[in-house]
């Protein structure tokens, strides 16, 4: 069975990513892309699907590990009877092939050790010819190839490779697995020390563009990395997660393959580059964003793939159990042809913060973003299944009308501070029917709060937004009633939740519960700040800290009573958080600065 989902490492080559435990496994790795099927499988079954293990012959979990620095270079290392050993995890960032680096250094003693490969494409079912071939162990299945190159004698059985031996302190064990579709040549294998220093030289040069001022220097630049390590080179998308179907529900249906990107990210991991000088990563998402949302503005899709390709059909794999019985395992999202209100919204406001950077584009990306507005006016009065992508009935979601106002907020700022041309009087009109709609249909004025939907009883912790875009200001005491409210009806032992799965009947349409929301806690922390009760925000900012694994990695979702994270990991969502959330404590972020807010509010009807 796999182990708790903190208790994997990620390894990244900004193409994949593959997840490695404290036993020294990787059971999760895509390969040629982190969208591709899997080749180890086993974090959703078992040793049958997939995995490679590596680890002293006494087995168990590592004494301690870490990351080299800034930089995705695992060191585990166990403490034995015997003695000590380290093995060293890299995926060197992409020349041409992909590259696996693990290195076996003895530290003291003299450690017996194990390894065995079990390679099964096709997401654990299709296992491969494999075979020796000058040397080096070859494994072929359909269109994909991989071949391992090792310093120990490898032994073939039941289409595994598998190996014993021992380090004394000094020694050096390599393992080198390279993958290549089957059709072309077989690669060759990067040297292991090279892979390793330029590995070390590439992050090393990365972070040196950090800039950061504030505080939680060190959790800042570790989730910076994380973000960078999602980002898909060839493009500049980024992608949600690593891996598909962990649960936000163990032994629950609530399982979602999340290796796209979603536009509805675009405004917040713009802010989270941009604000620690990560600028050209901030230009590559940009022009990723224009490129996937060009053409017909009614055909845009919340998610595309990291190339900005539109067909995402979802299905299962039958032949997958789940991570710890969590079925059924999806490949794809159905969520891609919802109609989301909020990402049109989102859109214009992410092009609106790189305008507003710098990041200048072509002429033409404007006149997408007319065509996106004439859209929105069109259909922002209607119902959509909202930014949770729940799969119930359309409803007029306040949040979905909140970004509605301020796709037009954007284009009347763009016009009256960019000179961009545009019917600016209309937009104007259009922003102030829709704050009124909103404040109308969407206030609770008994209980003081916005709701999740008009007419709802329940609550949505995408509420907390309504004064960071603008809406309304920090200081509005409707801003203040809906945070408490948020906060008191969604909090679950100190964490927030999305919303209620069981308020209004079951908004989303699916059966069993959740765990708390990692991003929605820290919006918690910005909207805490936001309305001066600063220290309590910090509270929660540390608490949060304390929810990451000991290499500082975070899924999307917490388990308060089993201290445990849920969801696919690591979330680029969650991690975008965690910066912002530093950034907003710290001062260095905008958007909970009353002066600067009040300064950029639009003048509303009934402000």
């Amino acid at each position: 069975m796999a182990l708790r989902i903190e208790e994997y490492g990620m390894l990244g080559d900004l193409h994949t990513a593959a997840l490695v435990g404290t036993d020294g496994s990787i059971d999760w790795l895509c390969l040629p892309r982190f969208d591709s099927p899997a080749c180890f499988g086993a974090l959703l079954g078992d040793e049958r699907h997939g995995c490679w293990r590596l680890e002293p012959a006494a087995g168990g979990k590592c004494t301690r590990r870490r990351y080299r620095g800034d930089t995705l270079i695992l060191e585990t290392e166990w403490d034995t009877p015997e003695g000590s050993v380290r093995v060293i995890d890299t995926m060197p960032p992409r020349d041409r092939a992909a590259d696996l680096v693990r290195v076996v250094e003895g530290i003291s003693g003299r450690v017996p050790m194990r390894t065995m490969m079990r390679l099964r494409f096709g997401y654990g079912r299709n296992e491969p010819w494999i075979r020796y071939h000058d040397g080096q162990i070859a494994a072929i299945a359909g269109p994909d190839a991989a071949w391992l190159a090792a310093d120990v004698p490898m032994e073939l059985s039941d289409t595994t490779a598998q190996a014993e031996f021992a380090v004394s302190a000094g020694d050096r064990v390599s393992f080198v697995l390279t993958y290549q579709p089957s059709h072309k040549d077989r690669p060759v294998p990067v040297d292991p020390r090279v892979g390793i220093d330029g590995t070390e030289r590439f992050w090393n040069d990365w972070i040196g563009h950090f800039r950061y001022e504030g505080g939680w220097n060190d959790a800042v630049r570790r989730s910076m990395v994380v973000l960078k390590s999602l980002t898909y080179a060839p493009t500049g998308g980024i992608v949600a997660a690593a891996t598909t179907s962990l649960p936000e529900d163990l032994g629950g249906v609530r399982n979602w393959d999340y290796r796209y990107c979603w536009l509805r990210d675009a405004t917040f991991a713009l802010q989270a580059l941009l604000g620690t000088g990560y600028i050209e990563e901030a230009r590559e998402w940009r022009e990723w964003l224009l490129r996937a949302v060009a053409g017909d503005p009614a055909d845009l899709q919340i998610m595309y793939g990291l190339d900005g390709s539109r067909w995402i059909p979802e299905f299962t794999l039958d032949w997958l159990p789940g991570y710890e019985a969590s079925g059924p395992v999806r490949i794809g999202n159905a969520a891609s042809v919802q109609f989301q209100l909020d990402v049109w919204g989102e859109v214009l406001d992410g092009l609106y913060l790189a305008r507003e950077a710098g990041l200048e584009a072509e002429a033409s990306a404007w006149e997408l973003q007319e065509a996106m507005l004439d859209f929105l006016e069109g259909h922002w009065s209607d119902p959509d299944e909202g930014l949770w992508e729940v799969r119930g009935v359309r409803r007029h979601f306040v949040h979905s009308k909140v970004l509605s106002w301020a796709g037009f907020d954007k284009a009347v700022k763009s016009v009256e501070r960019f000179g961009m041309e545009g019917p600016v009087d209309k937009w104007k009109v259009l922003r102030e029917e829709v704050h009124r709609e909103v404040c109308d249909r969407g206030f609770d004025a008994e209980r003081g709060t916005f709701t999740q939907f008009y007419g709802s009883t329940g609550l949505d912790a995408a509420l907390l937004l309504i004064p960071q875009v603008g809406f309304l200001p920090w200081d509005d005491p409707r801003v203040a009633g809906t945070v408490e409210a948020v906060r008191r009806e969604l909090t679950r032992d100190g964490y927030l939740l999305r919303y209620d799965p069981a308020a209004d009947g079951g908004v989303d349409g699916l059966p069993g519960d959740e765990g708390t929301f990692l991003a929605c806690s820290f919006w918690l922390v910005d909207a805490l700040h936001g309305i001066g009760r600063r220290s309590e925000a910090g509270d929660l900012f540390e608490r949060l800290l304390d929810v990451r694994n000991d290499l500082g990695l975070l899924s999307e979702e917490f388990d308060p009573r089993t201290g445990r994270q849920l969801g696919n990991t690591p979330q680029a969502y969650s991690h975008v958080g965690l910066v912002n959330s530093a950034r907003h404590l710290s001062g260095t972020h905008p958007a909970t600065a009353p002066r600067a807010v009040r300064e950029e509010q639009s003048v509303n009807e009934g402000e």
